[in-house]
């Protein structure tokens, strides 16, 4: 059964970067992967692209014809291929039977030499997993959250053809910059996750470029687990522009609240151990690292078992908190809420010491001064009777 990595996301977000560093770094870990484009508006390509849409249809030539603009132009081309879907089955047919074949010589090979051994191959190596495909999807949002045709083209790789797709939604990393857009990317979000009816992974690209335009309001593990949004409306709340949208902003944060399904991994496809968390997360998803089996098959004790041999457990907490301290400046700027909460604690408790100190030196001064008063008082006294004696005298 075919697995492969259905790459969507918003114009800019590093999709054709992604699918070009994705592809060296699975062909470094020898696996055998194929990129297919299917944008019509991607004109240029990093990575060697073996099934490209632009043999099929022109963007360009859909413009000039049907006077369409860029959006219009790429619905067509998309309604296009889904008419002529048998031009991409065949297409990707010709590699697998390549791949498939060479795979069953080797798989042959390695039998016939553990014959000699009286022992076979393992269960979960006697099937090739062939071709592990990377699907470099157009950047219209639209097309995955308002226009059907791509969702039926989904529809027929995974009901008719059984092949296991993970939809990798790349989210450039600087929209957690600005709250109010980070709010729209986890209504989209959420919006493809629930259209595509795919294992779906949100990605956090370009991390390393995270605090290009200042530093965030929380930490980053608030954006990718998508912690408590009440503290999103707080500071929404006093921002003079957002502020009269309360009302909408506290909707918006309860339904993505109330379906608890948005979360964010985080990339820097420039570092390979980046990328490998990643891959590890991808291949869970989609059933890549359970063994690749057909329809009617089942996965033996062994493939299974391996997933439990990941090389060692690294917490989520423990993850995020590593990025946070590579790629951000981590300074005083960044607390938890409860640190303010105890600060505050402190403080308060600090303030009423203070004001216990001053009121009793306040007190032993007014003291003092009465009786000071009284001395005053008792000489001027004596001086009084002290010139009435010498009077009578």
């Amino acid at each position: 059964m075919p697995h492969g990595q259905l790459v969507i996301g918003p114009p800019g977000s590093g999709k054709t970067t992604y699918c070009s560093g994705m592809l060296e770094f699975l062909t470094a870990i020898e696996r055998k992967a194929v990129v297919i484009n299917l944008d019509p508006a991607n004109d240029i390509l990093p990575y060697p692209c073996n099934i490209n849409i632009t043999d099929l249809i022109d963007l360009n030539e859909v413009m000039e014809k049907y006077k369409l603009g860029p959006n219009g132009g790429l619905m067509y081309c998309i309604e296009y291929l889904e008419k002529n879907i048998d031009w991409l089955f065949d297409k990707m047919e010709e590699f697998e039977d390549k791949i498939i074949t060479i795979e069953e010589r080797e798989i042959e090979k390695k039998r016939n030499e553990l014959k000699k051994r009286n022992s076979d191959l393992p269960l979960h190596e006697q099937v090739p997993k062939g071709i592990y495909w990377i699907i470099d999807c157009p950047g219209q949002v639209e097309l995955y959250t308002h226009h059907k045709s791509f969702r039926n083209i989904i529809k027929l790789f995974t009901d008719e053809l059984y092949y296991n797709f993970t939809a990798i939604n790349l989210i450039d990393s600087f929209y957690c910059s600005d709250l109010t857009i980070f709010v729209s990317v986890l209504i989209t979000s959420l919006n493809m996750m629930l259209c595509l009816e795919l294992p779906h992974i949100n990605v956090l690209s370009k991390i390393d470029l995270i605090e290009q335009l200042g530093k965030l309001a929380f930490n980053l593990d608030f954006f990718t687990n998508v912690l408590d949004l009440e503290f999103l409306l707080d500071y929404l709340d006093t921002d003079w522009l957002t502020k009269r949208y309360k009302t909408l902003n506290k909707a918006l944060c309860k339904l993505i609240e109330d379906h608890n399904l948005v979360a964010f991994q985080t990339l820097n496809i420039q570092d390979k151990e980046s990328v490998y968390s990643l891959l590890k997360v991808i291949d869970k998803s989609n059933g890549y690292i359970y063994g690749a089996h057909g329809p009617g098959t089942t996965p033996s004790f062994t493939s299974i078992y391996s997933v439990a041999d990941t090389g060692g457990m690294v917490f989520a907490y423990d993850q995020i908190g590593e990025i946070q301290e590579k790629y951000m400046n981590f300074d005083d700027h960044y607390f938890d809420n409860n640190d303010y909460d105890n600060d505050d604690d402190d403080n308060v408790e600090e303030q009423t010491v203070n004001d216990v100190d001053n009121e009793k030196k306040e007190n032993s001064d007014s003291n003092s001064d009465v009786e000071n008063k009284k001395g005053k008082n008792i000489d001027n006294n004596n001086n009084n009777k002290n010139i009435e004696d010498n009077k009578h005298e």
